[in-house]
């Protein structure tokens, strides 16, 4: 198979405005694509006025504690040509599948991930490493852009995502985001997801990290999976309301996919249906690095489990498969300790590494 078309870096400095602007060139055909409110699929019953006065709702908290967040999506949007609240709108993961109610089960995620974690003493050098799989759909692997960003006084950061929205990401104080999407039945107007992803990455310290992902104005949560360079490791399990954190186990292992696994958490879980699936990818994980000898594992080694195959279609390394609308879109794998992240787009089976190596190695 010929491995996908490497995934574009941008790199990017400035105000927050500017830094806006320029990712606004750099994808527009992405960001006016998504913002075209005509072609908009929204819950069942919702006009797009009412989806943007719902958004508005949104704004309204989380602007006065993220004000710096709106001259970024602004510039952007003034850059691309799209009305600031569609963009602000297509920002919001929680207004657009159907509300999900405690008991019911609601639709399946749209987007799988796998997280592994390792730590000394499982490392080979002691360092701190991390691997994710990005499993979403092809259209969304075609969109692709790894972009580094330095806005006024923030640290250097690295991200991957589509368009100007983020899915895992990296900054030169010596911290690691990744994670995966959760179906907590507790969502509320608040402080989006996404955007807490954002905010996150600003952090110099894995506490400021775990506070923002705890800020109380949230509207939901993803399963944030942070890291910094020492071999500090939270896990932030959470939902709108609620949230459990943990680290690695004593063997300096860590795993997560896309459903709750804390006993305090079952209770949020919206999708128990889709969690029974998520638990495949969950034990493989676990137990691939459970079989690795101890002071062994390195940064090839997860890259190996990444591409693992073993009870596919439900495999860490997702391909097409018939019913099928995720696959793994991309993946990575860092060496927090080091500064050094290698990604790449399509299947980490066969996909052409790429590297990024912040300036200095926390």
């Amino acid at each position: 198979m010929t491995p996908a078309p490497p995934i574009p870096l941008l790199r990017v400095a400035g105000t927050y405005a500017e830094v806006g602007a320029a990712i606004g060139v750099a994808r527009r055909e992405t960001i006016a694509r998504e913002c075209d409110t005509a072609s908009w699929t929204l819950p069942a019953g919702r006009s797009i006025p009412e989806q943007l006065a719902l958004a508005d709702r949104y704004a309204a908290v989380t602007r006065p504690i993220m004000p710096w967040l709106f001259d970024e999506l602004d510039g952007c949007a003034e850059a691309v040509g799209v009305d600031p609240r569609a963009l602000w709108a297509c920002c919001i993961e929680e207004i657009w599948y159907e509300p999900r109610t405690a008991g019911v089960p609601g639709a399946a995620i749209a987007g799988r991930c796998s997280d592994l974690v390792a730590v000394a003493p499982a490392t080979a050098d002691g360092h701190t490493l991390t691997a994710h799989n990005n499993d979403m759909s092809r259209r969304y692997q075609h969109d692709l852009i790894a972009i580094e960003r330095t806005c006024d006084d923030d640290p250097t950061i690295l991200t991957i995502g589509n368009g100007i929205w983020i899915s895992v990401g990296w900054n030169d104080e010596g911290l690691n985001l990744t994670g995966n999407e959760l179906s907590p039945n507790d969502e509320r107007i608040g402080i989006p997801r996404e955007i807490q992803v954002r905010a996150m990455l600003r952090e110099r310290t894995l506490r400021g990290m775990v506070d923002v992902a705890l800020h109380p104005q949230r509207a939901s949560s993803y399963n944030n999976v942070l890291v910094d360079a020492t071999g500090a490791v939270a896990n932030v399990e959470g939902s709108a309301t609620s949230a459990e954190v943990t680290s690695t186990d004593d063997d300096g292992h860590l795993v997560h996919t896309n459903h709750y696994v804390c006993g305090s958490m079952l209770a949020f879980e919206g999708d128990p249906e889709y969690a029974g699936l998520s638990g495949r990818r969950y034990t493989r994980a676990a137990e691939l690095l459970a079989a690795a000898p101890t002071g062994s594992i390195t940064m090839d080694t997860l890259h190996g489990f990444l591409s693992d195959h073993e009870q596919a279609p439900d495999s860490l390394c997702r391909h097409e498969a018939e019913g099928r609308t995720t696959v793994t879109a991309f993946w990575c794998v860092a060496d927090v300790t080091d500064g050094v992240v290698r990604y790449g787009a399509g299947n980490p089976c066969d996909s052409d590494p790429q590297e990024y190596r912040f300036a200095t190695g926390a």
